[in-house]
């Protein structure tokens, strides 16, 4: 394992001229802000004053390459009732990890799943400023497994912690890795894969899905398929130690002879007790062989995920194969890709921005970083995993349940043409949407008398000039929009809202003066407070709130 954790030897630097032309324009906030959006989940104000800093290569270099560790694990928050007498989880306290304790408890599993799903989801409110996290998300829509499917906690705590520990790493390690991994193995029968009883249902994905695509003509067969099983098989779990292994009893040890797409390779079957691995890397080997079909492939995912859903004929020539001979070149390092993708003109050109429709958990997740909404800490470790747990649900009522996507396939905002993201918006989701947003604004959700809520004032406070109405607008409309607004719309809302259909500036600026001059006043704030939420309401109820 150690030496699959190794840095791949063709590194970023052996790679100087970039694939595609670098952007050359002007460097602002607007092009800090389109990066960012993309990037993480949300932007927050000492965000973009962090990288206003930078110029765009430092700060490229620096969203690719995360320095914070790997997250601690998920704890249990649970309680015990209805878990059978005599299970090792019932002697785990509360505020303690449970990925190192097996369970054979179908409840403590569910309630395993859900603790994992809100900690995922507090990484990605507390992430760092890197891409990871997004990384980590495009990898769990790329491989999607379901964790209702796998239903082993601990499984998918490791699966989940491959994807972060790979994020910006070797395409071809982390396809290695995924395919050993035993919540895969689960979720599309590798365990259940024998010489006796072959089941095609990994090797067929491993193909259609996550290396070659089903759109390249020629294409591997349906014997393809069928013999990339046989090599798969004797792939077997162990739940008590938490790990995948490989029992060479159930291996199927012929040759294994594929078809002239593959140039006819014929793997040599082993009957050692190494013989899964070897074989393994035979078959990946002969299908990264297929270099211009891998490579175009993750890479028009890569494109989707970060740019846009429409890739024409001119974006394949011109941004997709010079990226996919990158990542070939770069041995399948994935980083040099991201990071000629993420400084290139075609990132940044005005067709490109604010193009791409938020996606549950962008939207839920971001409106919590910008809005700095305070959750609370681990001092209260049920009262944070209960609300993390709540805006995951949230963003599951929205279509996008982190950690359960609807197939093998992902989510269709993803690949599905020709509405792809804007799968996202129907009229079932977009109402939810505008009742998230009034409701954090609002009252907010409570648990434990802890509530959760946007603070306007508060908000307010942390802006250059809240007492000037034009600044005020003007800066909260370039910090939560990645489109700019129109004069006029500005001085409509000015007068409709702060103003209270006043003409003067004077009728806010009186106001947050006074509230400002005595800030426990509840008269004061309120008159403040009721213009700001209302505004804030406002503008995340139009359309371009939902645009990055």
């Amino acid at each position: 394992m150690a030496g699959l954790l190794q840095s791949n030897p063709c590194s970023l630097k052996t790679i100087t001229i970039p694939a595609i032309p670098n952007y050359t324009g002007t460097w602002g906030n607007q092009e800090v802000t389109h990066l960012l959006k993309r990037t993480l989940f949300g932007m927050k104000k000492q965000d973009l004053l962090y990288f206003s800093g930078k110029t765009l290569t430092q700060t490229v270099d620096e969203l690719i390459n995360p320095t914070a560790p790997l997250p601690a694990p998920p704890l249990k928050t649970y309680v015990n009732d209805n878990i059978a007498a005599g299970d090792p989880d019932l002697n785990i306290a509360i505020g303690q990890t449970w990925v190192d304790t097996h369970t054979t408890d179908g409840t403590a599993q569910s309630r395993r799943r859900s603790s994992l799903k809100a900690w995922w989801l507090g990484l990605q409110l507390n992430q760092d400023r890197s891409i990871r996290e997004k990384m980590v998300m495009f990898w769990h829509n790329h491989f999607a497994i379901e964790t209702n499917d796998v239903s082993n906690a601990r499984y998918y705590y490791r699966h989940v912690n491959l994807f972060r520990t790979y994020a910006l790493g070797n395409f071809k390690t982390l396809v290695r890795e995924v395919t050993m991994d035993s919540a895969m193995l689960v979720y599309l029968n590798g365990q259940l894969n024998t010489k006796a009883a072959p089941d095609e249902n990994y090797s067929r994905e491993l193909q259609e899905l996550f290396t070659l695509g089903k759109e390249n003509n020629p294409n591997y067969t349906e014997d393809d398929v069928k013999t990339a099983a046989r090599v798969l098989t004797g792939w077997r779990n162990d739940a008590v130690n938490n790990k995948s292994y490989f029992d060479v009893a159930r291996h199927d040890t012929g040759n294994k002879v594929f078809s002239s797409f593959f140039n006819n390779t014929n793997i040599v079957g082993r009957n050692t007790a190494d013989a899964g691995t070897l074989e393994l890397d035979d078959l990946l080997n002969m299908i990264f062989s297929k270099k211009a079909e891998v490579s175009n492939f993750i890479v028009k995912k890569l494109y989707r995920w970060f740019v846009y859903y429409e890739i024409t004929p001119a974006v394949e020539t011109s941004v997709i194969k010079p990226l996919a001979q990158l990542l070939v070149d770069s041995n399948w390092d994935i980083k040099p890709v991201l990071r000629d993708l993420l400084m290139s003109q075609h990132f940044f050109d005005s067709s490109s921005r604010a193009c791409y429709i938020k996606s549950p958990l962008d939207l839920s997740v971001g409106l919590i970083r910008e809005y700095n909404v305070v959750i609370p800490d681990a001092a209260d470790v049920v009262s944070q995993y209960n609300h993390w747990n709540n805006f995951r649900n949230l963003a599951s009522n929205m279509q996008q349940n982190l950690g359960d996507p609807p197939d093998v396939s992902g989510w269709k905002a993803y690949y599905q043409a020709p509405g792809f993201y804007e799968i996202w918006i129907n009229s079932d989701t977009y109402p939810k949407r505008n009742q998230f947003t009034d409701q954090m604004v609002g009252n907010g959700y409570t648990f434990n008398s802890k509530r959760v809520v946007v603070d306007a004032v508060g908000y307010a406070r942390t802006l250059i000039a809240p007492h000037d109405p034009n600044a005020l607008i003007s800066e909260i409309v370039q910090l939560i929009y990645s489109v700019p607004m129109s004069q006029s719309t500005r001085d409509q809302l000015k007068k409709d809202i702060l103003l209270s259909g006043q003409t003067s500036d004077h009728y806010w600026t009186d106001a947050w003066t006074a509230y400002m001059a005595a800030p426990t006043n509840t008269a004061l704030f309120n008159v403040v407070n009721d213009r700001l939420k209302a505004l804030l309401k406002y503008l995340m109820n139009l359309p371009e709130y939902h645009l990055i």
